[in-house]
């Protein structure tokens, strides 16, 4: 299965983040612009993320609920008909909530730099450092370390959890 090691920020400052992203970024970044229903999974994480073109993802992850950098396991199935997929899930689970976000994805060497301003709560950066089949999760820590010390990222703006967490407990 897939791993990468993440972490989230609150960002207070997304111009700024802006600027530092586009100068470690390999290029001008993408505008994606995504709806994530969540399902209520027996075990993890299961959300539906939708694109708006028709076409969407079916993501199934494991990551701990801790502020810093961790390590996810994920699995993804892409949809051309997302729609009749989310009613059979919602079905069979039942939805959690939906996260709807504007996000930018800029890529630095093997990193997704994700900047996220999603609807509800505020302005977000996750990093997502793809590890391969033969590295630690130590290694993907530095990584993630370098760019957060290169993004400005302090240890205070961390938070924990999926947007959708913070969504249930109306963090704002």
């Amino acid at each position: 299965m897939p791993r990468n090691v993440e972490i989230k920020a609150r960002v207070l400052n997304p111009d700024r983040l802006r600027e530092l992203a586009l100068a470690v970024g390999d290029g001008p970044g993408q505008l994606i612009r995504q709806k994530d229903t969540f399902y209520n999974a027996p075990t993890g994480r299961l959300k539906l993320r939708e694109f708006g073109d028709g076409t969407g993802e079916l993501i199934a992850y494991n990551r701990p609920d801790r502020e810093g950098p961790k390590t996810s396991q994920y699995a993804i199935s892409a949809t051309s008909d997302p729609e009749s997929l989310h009613i059979a899930l919602a079905q069979a689970l039942g939805v959690r909530g939906v996260v709807a976000k504007e996000r930018t994805l800029l890529l630095s060497g093997r990193t997704r730099i994700h900047l996220d301003q999603v609807e509800g709560l505020g302005n977000f950066m996750e990093l997502e450092v793809v590890l391969a089949d033969n590295e630690t999760e130590e290694q993907g820590m530095a990584v993630a370390h370098e760019l957060m010390a290169q993004l400005e990222i302090e240890p205070d703006d961390l938070i924990e959890g999926a947007y959708i967490d913070h969504l249930e407990a109306g963090n704002r």
